[in-house]
C-alpha cells in the first residue's frame, strides 16, 4: 500500500475546525496523518495527570474520513513543568554552555530522570492507543541528534570507554596519549572534547562522537522496547534528516526501526537559492534508502516555504509535485507533507503548510490534490518496487566524525565531496546506492570509495575481494590515512589499500585556498584537462598504469591518477579533487569501463530513476528545468500518469513528470 498524508496539529486549532480539515484531507486523497509528536504539555499538563480525551476526539474526526494515524512519542519537546525541575535536565553544548528552556530537543539524552519521564509518557500513550483501530504506527521523538557535553555524559563516556578498551593501558596505547603527556591513570581524568580546549586528541574526539551516537540509539531503543511490548502490531520509525546531517551514525541508529523515514526540504530559509539542486536531494533519498536496504517514508515532505526567522521562497507551481515524485522515484512508499496548515503562533509561523494561516484551500492544496488523485490510481502499482543499482558509493560515519575533528584543508568538505561524485552519475542517468563500509558488495559493478579517511582492515579486505572477483573500485584522496582509533598509519599511503591500488603516494599537497591546479588525463576515452582544487596526491606507480598527470606547480608532469589490474577487476586511484565538469566526465568514463548504460537518453537536469521488481520495472523521468527539454525513448512506453503511449523523440514540459512502463 502507498501512504499519502500530512503532519497535523489539531491541538493548535479550534476543535470546531477539525471536521473541515478532515474533509479537506479526504478530498485531496490524504489518508494518513502524524499526530502528537509535539503535544506532551497537552497530554500531561501537570505531572502524572494525563489527558488523551482531546486526542481521542481528533482521531475520531479524522478516522471518520478514512484517515489513519501515526503517533509521535513527544519526547523532543518536553513540557515546561518538567524542565523547570532541575537544571541538569538540559543539554550542554560543546562550548560548555547549558541550554535553557524555549526551543525543542534541549534535553540531555543521558539524564536518568528524563528517561523516567520518557518511560511514563510513552507507556501511557501506548497503553491508551494499543488497540485503537485507526492507529497503525509510531514515530520515535523527532529528528534526533544534538551532542551533549555535560558532566553526566562525560561520566557515561567513561563507562563506554571501559567496555570498548577494558583497561587504561589499552586505551593509552590505542590513543597514543604519550603525546603532550596525556597518559591517563584513572578513567575519571578523561575529558569530554569541549571546545574550550583549542584541540583534543583526535582519538578521544572520535570516540566521544561515536559514544554520543550510541547514546541516541540507546535512548531510542528504550522507547522502542516499550512500544514493542505494548503495541506489537504497530510499526515504529523515526524521522531522520537526510545525507547532510552528520552528528549521528545513521546506519547504527536505524537498526532497531521497522523502516526509515526522513524529512525532505529541498529549499528553506537556510538555502535561499531560486534553483534547487536535484542531485543533492536525490543523494539524500538514496542515502536514506541505503540505511536499511529497503524502501522508506518521507515523514516531512516540503509543502510550502520553509522558514523560521525569515520568510523562505515558496515552491513554484509544479515543484511540490516534482519533489514528491522524486521522493517516490528513489524508493518512498509513504509521503507525509509538513505541514497541513501554517501555524499562526510560535517559531514556525513562517513555515508554510499545504494551507496558509487562513486555512482556505489555495494553489498548494490544489497541487497536493492533483498528486493525491494520481496516486489513488497508481500508488499501489508503485509501492514495494525496489531501486537497484550497479554502482555504490561507500560512505563512513567514522570518517565523517574524524573529518569533523581534523578537516585536513579549509576547502575540504567530506559531504560535499561525496555529493560532487554522486552528481556525476546523477547527470549520467544511472541508479546509485549509498552504502556503509560494512555492507556487502556483491552485485555491484562499481564501488566508489571517496576519502575513506578511517579505514579498517575488514573494509580493506572486502574491497580486495571485490576487485579480485571482477569489480571496479575508485578511490579518492585521503583514503587509508587513519586506523580505527583515528591514529595515522605508519605505512605509506593509501595504507591498507596500497597493494590493491598498485601504487604509493610519494607526497601529498594540501593546496592553498587561493590556488587551484589542473590535471591532464591520458585516456583514449578521456583526453582532457580539468581544474582541480583542495588536494593533490603525487603518485608512485608499482603495478598501476598512469592515466593522468598534474599540469602545474612543482609536481607538474607527475602522476595524478592510476589504474591497476587486480585479479579480474580494476582499481582506480584519483589523486585529485575536481569540479562538476571533472566528475561528470569521470562518471561517464567509469560507466564505459564497466559497460553500464544510461537508463535513458536525456539531457542533464532531467532525472531518470528506475524502480522495479522481477520483470515489472518503472522508469521515472523528472524534468527539473523550468524550460522544456527533449528526451529520446528507444522503446515504446506507457505513461502511468497520463495514460499515453509514448515513443521516439519527446518534449517534456517544464517540471513535467513521467512514470514509464516498458510495453
Amino acid at each position: 500500500m502507498f501512504y499519502f498524508g500530512a503532519d497535523y496539529y489539531p491541538e493548535q486549532w479550534p476543535e470546531e475546525r477539525w471536521p473541515e480539515d478532515a474533509h479537506l484531507m479526504n478530498a485531496a486523497g490524504l489518508h494518513i496523518v502524524r499526530l502528537a509528536e509535539f503535544a506532551w504539555a497537552k497530554m500531561e499538563q501537570k505531572e502524572g495527570q494525563f489527558d488523551f480525551a482531546w486526542l481521542d476526539r481528533a482521531i475520531r474526526v479524522l478516522s471518520q474520513q478514512g484517515v489513519q494515524i501515526v503517533l509521535g512519542t513527544p519526547t523532543a519537546s518536553p513540557p515546561p513543568w518538567l524542565m523547570a525541575k532541575e537544571e541538569d535536565l538540559f543539554l550542554v553544548r560543546q562550548d560548555g554552555i547549558r541550554l535553557t528552556y524555549g526551543t525543542r530537543r534541549e534535553y540531555c539524552p543521558n539524564n536518568p530522570k528524563y528517561w523516567k519521564y520518557t518511560e511514563r509518557i510513552v507507556s501511557e500513550m501506548a497503553e491508551h492507543y494499543k488497540d485503537h483501530p485507526a492507529v497503525i504506527g509510531w514515530q520515535i521523538d523527532n529528528e534526533f541528534g544534538d551532542r551533549c557535553f555535560c558532566k553526566r555524559c562525560n561520566e557515561k563516556f567513561h563507562s563506554w570507554l571501559q567496555i570498548r578498551y577494558q583497561t587504561l593501558e589499552e586505551l593509552n596505547n590505542e590513543w597514543g596519549t604519550i603525546f603532550w603527556s596525556h597518559i591517563y591513570t584513572d578513567w575519571s581524568q578523561i575529558p569530554a572534547p569541549l571546545s574550550t580546549a583549542p584541540s583534543h586528541n583526535p582519538s578521544l574526539a572520535l570516540d566521544y562522537y561515536r559514544f554520543m551516537s550510541d547514546t541516541y540509539r540507546e535512548y531510542q531503543k528504550f522507547q522502542i522496547d516499550i512500544l514493542r511490548r505494548i503495541c506489537p502490531k504497530h510499526f515504529i520509525t523515526h524521522n531522520l534528516m537526510g545525507f547532510k546531517y552528520n552528528q549521528l551514525n545513521y546506519y547504527d541508529n536505524t537498526v532497531d526501526l521497522d523502516f526509515v523515514s526522513w524529512d525532505n526540504y529541498p529549499r528553506t530559509q537556510w538555502d535561499m537559492h531560486s534553483i534547487v539542486d536535484p542531485a543533492r536531494v536525490a543523494l539524500s533519498h538514496d542515502t536514506m534508502r541505503g540505511l536499511k536496504k529497503k524502501n522508506f517514508w518521507v515523514m516531512e515532505q516540503q509543502a510550502g516555504g520553509g522558514g523560521w526567522e525569515n520568510v523562505a521562497i515558496p515552491p513554484k507551481p509544479g515543484e511540490i509535485r516534482l519533489w514528491t515524485y522524486q521522493s517516490i522515484a528513489h524508493g518512498a512508499d509513504g509521503i507525509v507533507y509538513f505541514r497541513w496548515r501554517t501555524s499562526r503562533t510560535g517559531t514556525e509561523q513562517n513555515w508554510e503548510g499545504i494551507l496558509e494561516h487562513h486555512g482556505r484551500p489555495g494553489r498548494r492544496y490544489d497541487e497536493v490534490s492533483k498528486i493525491g488523485n494520481e496516486l489513488r490510481s497508481i500508488g499501489d502499482t508503485i509501492a514495494g518496487l525496489q531501486v537497484t543499482a550497479p554502482i555504490a558509493i561507500m560512505q563512513s560515519y567514522d570518517t565523517r566524525f574524524a573529518f569533523q575533528v581534523q578537516p585536513n584543508n579549509p576547502r575540504f568538505d567530506y559531504e560535499k565531496h561525496i555529493l560532487d561524485i554522486y552528481r556525476g552519475f546523477f547527470y549520467n542517468h544511472v541508479n546509485v546506492n549509498v552504502i556503509s563500509e560494512h555492507d556487502q558488495l556483491l552485485g555491484y559493478k562499481v564501488v566508489i570509495v571517496p576519502s575513506m579517511y578511517v579505514l579498517s582492515e575488514t573494509t580493506a579486505e572486502a574491497l580486495n575481494k571485490f576487485a579480485k572477483n571482477g569489480g571496479i573500485i575508485v578511490f579518492t584522496p585521503r583514503t587509508g590515512v587513519k586506523d580505527n582509533s583515528n591514529v595515522a598509519m605508519h605505512a605509506k599511503l593509501p595504507g591498507l589499500v596500497s597493494g590493491l591500488c598498485g601504487m604509493e603516494i610519494e607526497e601529498y599537497v594540501s593546496m592553498p585556498i587561493d590556488q587551484d591546479n589542473k590535471v591532464q588525463f591520458l585516456l583514449p576515452q578521456l583526453e582532457a584537462e580539468f581544474d582541480t582544487f583542495t588536494w593533490a596526491d603525487v603518485l608512485a606507480p608499482k603495478t598501476a598504469v598512469v592515466i593522468a598527470t598534474h599540469s602545474q606547480d612543482y609536481y607538474a608532469g607527475k602522476p595524478a591518477a592510476t589504474i591497476n589490474s587486480y585479479g579480474k577487476g580494476k582499481v582506480i586511484y584519483l589523486g585529485v579533487m575536481g569540479d562538476s565538469t571533472f566528475y561528470d566526465a569521470i562518471a561517464g568514463w567509469i560507466m564505459h569501463l564497466a559497460a553500464i548504460k544510461p537508463l535513458l537518453n536525456a539531457p542533464g537536469g532531467v532525472e531518470v530513476v528506475e524502480r522495479g521488481k522481477d520483470s515489472h520495472k518503472l522508469l521515472f523521468v523528472l524534468n527539473h528545468h523550468y524550460s522544456s527539454q527533449e528526451i529520446i525513448l528507444d522503446n515504446p512506453f506507457y505513461d502511468l500518469i497520463s495514460g499515453r503511449n509514448l515513443s521516439g523523440r519527446l518534449t517534456l514540459s517544464p517540471l513535467e513528470v513521467l512514470i514509464l512502463r516498458n510495453d
